[in-house]
């Protein structure tokens, strides 16, 4: 009697490897079928609901459920539930009950007698008269924290839970949260992209709102300036049949897309609004009824609007909650407070009108865009800022101070939509002598002409890349004239002028070389392998034209080089 227990015991042990290596071997067809239906599912909701139930069938248990923790609330919800009782739907903080401690300490939570254990949330007995025993919880682990865990309740043979029952659902619980977490990811990624189209159409649409800059001589000059991917601020200008140039800006208030969507129908009103000719204060007083009928989210417009002569000899003009207005006329600074309220706030309202004779001088609106960008100590540089970058630009041609105001503004911090519209009398446009240079016909003295180039480029505020460019090729078209036209054994000056009329940025280079033959300055293809000729295909692919003509003197050669800009504040400004 005594050997026949050993003898079972000898016979048993294979057994149970036998049992354990079959175990192992169903628990790893299990894993890799749950992760590959997990991998290549299209619907995520369906396919978790038939994951858990699989897992709930697998552990031999009574119930399972999976529960989600929202990343901005951080309160868990159950979204899937299987057994007897359905808590879908139930939530819970971080750190309440099994599910909350799991998920707070990321950690898996064992509970081998539920019934005096203080960790387990009993409200769902309490409610649906289940009995929960024991149970098992493993967190839904991720690279960037649990977002989740998956809970099993109750053995269907009565036994309690072990750790090796926690650690059998860790492993099980990884494939579902990787499947979790990349649906997430692929879905904020879609919603991104979304976003981006629809920002993207509202920026085009707003573009193309704006008015094409006008080169005859045109008495009203604007530009708009972003502060993000859409802008809030407005301009327009338009002729009436009498002969009158009637112009207007705004600023929508809040941000983002539903912002941009109210510039776009209040730019569109404004307009509407003004082609009648009305008296600018009239002219305020149907736009605001109309976009007070239209406007119920509490949105409002501030805006300017007004008319001037062809010649802009006199100007009249009212605002609505729109910052002052400043005329500048022989050196001496005059505010116009706009006076009334914002567009769309209430209908009724009586605007003021104003009426000025410029006698020559200059008649600057801005958005409070300008009044609040921040110099180097984080302060907003206010009116007086502005009237001091106004100073500093009031002797350029009326391009090229708007071309700078926008600049300086750049330098500093832009926290909101910026827009500058100016009207004075037209002139003919003469261009501005930004850098009159000379430098010995050697290579030694490129550099010092290279800076000089780039400083003069940098007070324009011209975008890095196509500053370099510009660099570049008047640094090739230098070398040329020192190797070619002037040669080894000939000595002299090069000499540059660079001016900017309007948007066209010109480059002058002469010499007093012999004179040079056009038609013999061709570029060579760049697929060409000998050295010699790439200047000048350079030169073609930077510049938009070129040409070289005999100097006014008997000797030498003058170079031209041509750039037009885009218009300041433009996504075409300063592109290559």
């Amino acid at each position: 009697m005594g050997a026949k227990p050993a003898a079972s015991r000898a016979v048993d042990a294979p057994t149970l490897r036998a049992t354990a290596t079959a175990r192992e071997r169903e628990t790893l067809a299990f894993l890799a079928d749950l992760s590959r239906t997990l991998a290549v599912s299209l619907d995520l909701r369906k396919t978790l609901s038939e994951a858990v139930t699989r897992v709930a069938d697998f552990m031999q248990v009574e119930a399972a459920s999976l529960f989600l923790l929202d990343p901005e609330s951080r309160v868990l919800e159950c979204r899937i539930c299987v057994g007897p009782v359905d808590i879908t739907g139930s939530r819970l903080a971080l750190g309440q009950g099994v599910v909350g401690r799991a998920v707070a300490e990321n950690a898996a939570q064992v509970v081998a007698d539920a019934t005096t254990d203080a960790r387990v949330w009993r409200a769902a007995d309490d409610d649906n008269g289940f009995v929960t025993r024991s149970l098992v919880c493993a967190p839904l682990a991720t690279a960037d924290g649990p977002i989740g865990a998956l809970e099993i309740v109750n053995r269907r043979d009565g036994q309690p839970f072990s750790d090796a029952d926690a650690e059998l659902l860790g492993i099980i619980a990884a494939p579902a949260a990787l499947a979790i977490n990349n649906a997430r990811m692929a879905g904020n990624l879609l919603e991104q992209q979304r976003l981006k189209r629809e920002f993207d159409l509202a920026r085009r649409l707003q573009k193309s709102m704006l008015p094409k800059r006008r080169r005859d001589n045109f008495p009203v000059i604007g530009v708009n300036r972003p502060a993000h991917e859409i802008s809030g601020d407005f301009y327009d200008h338009f002729e009436l049949a009498d002969g009158r140039v009637a112009f207007l800006v705004g600023d929508v208030s809040g941000k983002g897309l539903d912002a941009a969507l109210l510039m776009v129908r209040a730019a569109s009103l404004l307009r509407w609004a003004g082609k009648d000719g009305v008296s600018p204060s009239a002219w305020l007083a149907r736009a605001n009824d109309e976009l007070c009928e239209t406007t119920q989210d509490g949105r409002f417009v501030c805006a300017l609007v007004g008319y001037c002569d062809r010649a802009a000899t006199r100007v009249h003009f009212a605002g609505a909650g729109f910052p002052p207005v400043i005329v500048r006329r022989g050196g001496v600074f005059t505010d116009f407070p706009s006076g009334g309220p914002p567009l769309g706030i209430m209908t009724g309202l009586v605007y003021e009108d104003h009426e000025v004779a410029l006698d020559g001088g200059t008649l600057y609106a801005f958005s409070d865009g300008a009044t609040d960008v921040r110099d180097a100590g984080g302060t907003p540089i206010g009116n007086e800022g502005v009237r001091a970058l106004i100073a500093r630009h009031a002797e350029s041609s009326p391009h090229a101070r708007l071309r700078g105001l926008l600049g300086d503004l750049k330098q500093l911090r832009l926290v909101d939509d910026t827009t500058l519209l100016l009207v004075e009398t037209s002139r003919a446009e003469t261009a501005d002598v930004l850098l009159d240079h000379r430098i010995p016909a050697n290579a030694h003295a490129l550099r010092g002409l290279r800076a000089a180039i780039r400083q003069a480029l940098d007070r324009l505020h011209i975008e890095p890349l196509l500053r370099d460019r510009l660099v570049l090729a008047v640094d090739e078209a230098s070398a040329n004239i020192i190797r070619h036209a002037y040669g080894p054994e000939r000595t002299g000056e090069i000499g540059l002028r660079m001016l900017l009329a309007g948007s066209v940025l010109t480059f002058e280079l002469t010499d007093t070389a012999p004179r040079v033959d056009p038609q013999e300055l061709r570029p060579k293809p760049l697929g060409e392998c000998r050295c010699g000729g790439f200047g000048i295909a350079l030169i073609d692919e930077v510049m938009d034209s070129w040409n070289i003509e005999a100097a006014a003197s008997v000797h030498g050669n003058r170079l031209i080089l041509r750039k037009r800009l885009g218009d300041p504040g433009t996504d075409e400004a300063n592109e290559a």
